[in-house]
């Protein structure tokens, strides 16, 4: 076999083919099963050496595991839209007591610091050791890595954990949270099953939902977590920043970007410069030791660039003052804060005059702005279908609160002589 032993990956049917040229006639294709065995023989006899993987033994107490894992074979919807997210796990190495806590802003330092100080907490001690990837998703390029480096360095050193990483691209070494990972999303995609619907109202009930199954999975593991839980570390008097701080200027456009990511603010902050903490879910903007806004963080939607977070609230005051501008405004699309919005807006923009159509969606948004949202969202609905075009006076009077009827009050005085007959009898 001086070919084989030339180069060991060359398979039987390259062989075949090589012997079929140089002796033309000689070698039939029928004769590639037995090549195949021959092969396999001489591999095992004289081949090269092959990996050899070593079972680990887990005390208890020692290691805890965490990765991010893609979860949008699931196919969950938040509102009627489509959910995609991650789902941060973390797992110890002996009980395989678990936590996962949903991801959407991507696998950023963040979200493994927020995912890792919730199971921690959840759990109530610290292992010895806590083993990742290589975090290489965490970071676009070497500046990034450094400083990624420094700030999971600090976040295991407050909890006093032992930080390891698996080699990159070897995922059997951190095998024991890559096999939960099937494990959980196989029970979330039955339970879903059993459910009748992937569609959720909020992200909190989804959450809720992921948390009921992972408590199933940790009740099977109550036994052995009962003997590690005394040999866990103690946890540190408190959490450590899930946060990250970054200054951002509000423009003229009463609007700020963090991280090349769009965001409104209410026209009394134009000017400002702000600092901003960036959490995994949501951002806080502070001026003056004050919390002065918070929002939910902004993700990129299918077919979008960068990410928006334009909250027409903040706009609608300035837009009512200037309706016209509402038809060639940059952020238009990102403001209607639902899609029958849009679809309202498109029906007046083809079928009215500019003007007018402006005019009309401006005071739509200003009667959704005072609390009206979802229910004029409905009637919107309900004229699309029948071909009718939005009548402002109509539905403002639908919504306006109705009028209580005030009681007529009829006060009778008395009279002033009835007070010195009190004295006379006092006296």
């Amino acid at each position: 076999m001086p070919l084989l032993q030339a180069d060991f990956r060359l398979n039987a049917v390259t062989l075949l083919e090589e012997l079929q040229r140089r002796y033309p006639g000689q070698w039939d294709s029928s004769v590639l099963r037995t090549l195949q065995r021959r092969m396999r023989l001489w591999r095992a006899q004289f081949g090269a050496e092959r990996e050899v993987y070593f079972a680990q033994e887990h005390p208890p107490g020692r290691q805890g595991l965490s990765d991010f894992t893609v979860a949008d074979s699931l196919n969950v919807a938040i509102e009627g839209c489509a959910f995609p997210h991650r789902l941060y796990q973390f797992a110890l190495a002996y009980s395989g007591w678990r936590h996962a806590t949903v991801i959407d802003s991507g696998e950023s330092f963040m979200a493994l610091s927020t995912g890792l100080q919730a199971a921690l907490w959840a759990l109530g001690g610290v292992p010895e050791e806590h083993r990742t990837d290589s975090l290489s998703a965490a970071f676009n390029n070497l500046a990034e890595q450094e400083e990624l480096t420094r700030r999971y360095q600090d976040l295991c050193s407050h909890y006093g954990l032992r930080a390891t990483r698996c080699n990159p691209g070897q995922s059997n070494e951190n095998g024991p949270i890559e096999s939960r990972h099937d494990s959980l999303k196989t029970a979330l995609d039955q339970a879903l099953r059993l459910r009748g619907s992937r569609s959720f109202d909020n992200r909190c009930d989804y959450e809720a939902f992921v948390g009921t199954i992972v408590q199933r999975f940790n009740a099977r593991a109550a036994k052995r977590l009962a003997v590690e839980r005394p040999m866990l570390k103690p946890l540190p008097v408190r959490r450590t920043a899930e946060f990250e701080e970054m200054p951002a200027r509000v423009s003229k456009y009463a609007i700020f970007t963090l991280k090349g990511v769009q965001y409104s603010a209410p026209s009394q902050l134009i000017g400002h410069r702000l600092m901003v903490r960036q959490y995994a879910q949501h951002i806080e903007c502070w001026l003056g030791g004050q919390c002065v806004l918070s929002q939910p963080r902004a993700t990129a939607q299918d077919g979008q660039r960068h990410a928006r977070s334009i909250d027409y609230r903040h706009l609608v005051s300035a837009l009512k003052r200037k309706p016209g501008a509402f038809a060639r405004w940059v952020l238009r699309e990102a403001a209607f804060p639902r899609t029958v919005y849009r679809q309202t807006w498109e029906r007046l923009a083809a079928q009215k005059p500019e003007r007018e159509a402006c005019k009309t969606m401006v005071a739509l948004l200003v009667l959704a702005a005072d609390g009206h949202e979802a229910q004029l969202a409905h009637e919107l609905e309900q004229l699309i279908e029948m071909d009718q075009l939005s009548d402002l006076n109509a539905l403002t009077q639908l919504l306006a609160p109705p009028r209580s009827a005030v009681p007529d009050v009829v006060v009778t005085l008395p009279a002033l002589a009835s007070y010195d007959e009190l004295f006379e009898v006092a006296a």
